[in-house]
């Protein structure tokens, strides 16, 4: 089946040229259109299609390195096993003032990190569907890098007592009898509502009796096994039986989801347009872009479809760039931004309640340091310092592909805390988003990789996009030559039969 798209060739930062194309499956075709037909056979028309045979060539090598196909060799195995070199830094929020957080006080904070670790993103059980689509688990795996770091993994933090204090929420609710087993058990496990631990044991899990204590008697309590810690169930895990299309029938969808998990759309949310899976898997999007095309894609840890807009075009390690960022409305709540509505119950501004799609823990997501959230939240908390350069997110795309060249996405986790009526632990602490931590997933383009990119995706394109222009030239001196020959040979004719005529 064909269909008709627009195409933008990036020469420059700020200027395009636009053709009009005509793509299938295994070829485009370059001309102009009337009234939704080619200009007709005539010698002219030929010619000029002729010429712009080049640029032809160009679309279609672009189009073989984008599509998700095995025999399209390196484009493949790019998208099998990405070579761009993934970092995930993180930064804590270090507790200050206990003590006095538990008698009503305002809390202070004080950022730790980052503490740096190189993740990798191989694809397995990759299986080709009939219907031009690919199914794949994307799988992460996390190594420490102490020379990106500023600390080790054994650096002691102090922190809140998620476990103790998130089940304090829940145990809130529990019947008057309840709750003072669950105070004896606190008192008697010796929980407090903040503690000391490692980097390793917050990251990746640590044992603690309590943990087998809820799982007896209230097992609803505790959704996770043996360990708690914020990315233990993340190493060495899958995030999701993923389905996209490989463009092999329709460039316009490659990559694009059709389903995560077996589902048309998630169910954590409360409408039908917050459950929808928009866009890519995040790693890569359609070619040819516009500034007027926004990105969108689906991730598994914030549970929703994230869509960020164009912000300004660039170059990026010397290839031309769109810049997209993430818009005031991305966690806006359902007052200040009616579509988020069904994201809902929401709290302040900028923040977004994930409780439905993370086992009811009291978690939030959020920019870091709550920036470009309710000025609230920030005020609430001392030591944060909300800016543009170090805690906005961002992915600088290469329009022509949309291949991203550099990709920083940076959010922070939040826990919902306030004083729990017949539960101890929680003292008289204020009802708050009390910061954990924040990351950022970082990368872009570089080495070998770079320079086999720049070749074939902007080298190659720009010859042959180029090369239209010098046959064009060719073909219009051809034609005035043509012209000037066919006049000089009629005014020969003319003469010859002035001549004729006079004898």
């Amino acid at each position: 089946m064909k269909g008709v798209f627009t195409m933008t060739v990036v020469g420059t930062a700020t200027n395009a040229v636009m053709d009009r194309c005509i793509c299938d499956s295994n070829s485009c075709q370059v001309g102009r259109f009337q009234d939704d037909q080619m200009v007709g056979e005539g010698t002219f028309a030929t010619m000029l299609r002729r010429m712009a045979r080049p640029l032809g060539g160009a679309i279609q090598l672009i189009l073989s390195n984008v599509q998700i196909n095995p025999s399209n060799g390196f484009a493949y195995s790019v998208w099998r096993d990405v070579p761009i070199p993934f970092y995930l830094s993180i930064y804590f929020f270090n507790i200050m003032n206990p003590e006095a957080i538990l008698l009503g006080d305002k809390p202070v904070v004080a950022q730790r990190g980052p503490y740096v670790y190189r993740e990798y993103r191989p694809k397995g059980n990759i299986t080709f569907n009939e219907n031009y689509t690919v199914s794949y688990r994307s799988y992460r795996q996390f190594h420490f890098v102490a020379e990106r770091s500023v600390g080790n993994e054994s650096d002691e933090l102090l922190l809140p007592n998620m476990l103790a204090l998130g089940a304090a929420i829940v145990a809130e609710k529990l019947p008057p009898f309840e709750k003072p087993i669950y105070n004896f058990a606190m008192k008697e496990f010796k929980q407090t509502a903040f503690f000391k631990k490692t980097v390793h044991e917050i990251m990746w899990g640590y044992e603690d009796k309590l943990i087998n204590f809820l799982k007896k008697f209230f097992p609803h309590l505790i959704p996770f096994k043996d360990k708690f810690g914020l990315f233990a169930d993340l190493n060495n895990t899958d995030t999701g039986l993923f389905t996209i299309n490989t463009g092999v029938d329709n460039i316009n969808k490659v990559h694009k989801m059709s389903r995560w998990n077996s589902l048309k759309e998630v169910n954590y949310w409360h409408s039908k347009q917050c459950n929808m899976l928009n866009g890519t898997a995040g790693e890569l999007w359609p070619p040819f872009m516009n500034p007027s095309d926004t990105l969108k894609f689906y991730s598994p840890d914030a549970c929703r479809s994230l869509e960020l807009v164009y912000q300004r075009s660039s170059w990026t390690f010397g290839l031309p760039s769109f810049r997209y960022i993430a818009p005031k409305t991305m966690f806006a709540n359902g007052t200040v931004y009616p579509p988020n509505q069904g994201f809902c119950p929401c709290r302040q501004s900028g923040v977004l309640n994930v409780s439905t799609c993370k086992d009811y823990a009291q978690i939030f997501i959020s920019h870091p340091h709550f920036y470009n959230a309710d000025p609230e939240l920030c005020e609430a908390i001392g030591g944060l310092h909300p800016n543009e350069r170090d805690h906005a997110l961002f992915i600088d795309i290469h329009p022509l592909t949309g291949i991203p060249l550099n990709v920083s996405i940076k959010l922070q986790l939040n826990l919902f805390l306030k004083t729990a009526k017949g539960i101890n632990i929680t003292g008289k602490m204020r009802t708050m988003l009390l910061p954990l931590m924040w990351f950022a997933e970082s990368g872009n383009i570089d080495g070998p990789i770079l320079d086999t990119f720049y070749t074939f995706m902007v080298v190659v394109p720009t010859v042959l996009q180029y090369s239209q222009y010098i046959i064009l030239v060719l073909g219009v001196l051809l034609l005035v030559i043509a012209a000037i020959l066919a006049i000089i040979f009629q005014q020969q004719v003319r003469k010859i039969n002035s001549s004729w005529n006079a004898n």
